[in-house]
């Protein structure tokens, strides 16, 4: 299993979805979330959108591998399920997450008895990081302050992952993903 992880406006979906484009036999886990969607997301695609009470009620089942408040607005989580189903088929799996999600795996990685490689995709700089979240034009003011603080935090883990790979362009980050991809699947 691959656990993708970066600061906000780095571009993991934009490169995941370049990734499946190019190699459909790749699964990304659909988490569940208690936000907004944005334009164009779609529930059950992009994410499961769901309400604060039904994610508690998944949540005290034990229905996630992990779960995280993040930028303090918003709960996110990967259903378990789904992901063991996927790994058990041999398919080359997927979790694009956050930080916090990424140490919650390590946790129940060894729990659960999984082999996963933790992917970091960093931007060039943190300047172009600022250019992107204010170019996506999603989130006001205080919600990008929001991010780009914990932006900050989340660069300086970069050394806790297997892999970092750094987002100069979508197709060499979709690639190089690929390659990581390949090696830990034997493709």
């Amino acid at each position: 299993m691959i656990v993708l992880t970066g600061p906000t406006a780095v571009g993991k979906g934009t490169v995941e979805a370049k990734l499946r484009s190019k190699h459909p036999e790749v699964w990304v886990s659909v988490s569940a979330t208690t936000r907004d969607s944005r334009p164009g997301e779609r529930n059950g695609i992009n994410y499961w959108f769901v309400s604060e009470a039904s994610f508690a009620a998944m949540e005290q089942r034990g229905e996630f591998l992990e779960t995280a408040l993040v930028h303090n607005m918003a709960h996110y989580g990967t259903p378990l399920q789904p992901v063991l189903d996927h790994l058990k088929q041999g398919i080359p799996t997927i979790l694009e997450i956050d930080l916090q999600g990424a140490h919650r795996v390590r946790e129940r990685a060894k729990e659960l008895n999984l082999d996963v490689v933790y992917v970091f995709l960093a931007p060039p700089s943190f300047d172009d990081l600022i250019r992107r979240l204010a170019s996506r034009g999603t989130e006001n003011e205080e919600q990008r302050k929001k991010r780009l603080a914990t932006a900050r935090v989340e660069l300086a883990s970069e050394g806790e992952f297997d892999v970092v790979i750094v987002n100069d362009t979508v197709e060499h980050a979709a690639d190089v993903m690929w390659n990581v991809i390949a090696k830990e699947y034997n493709l």
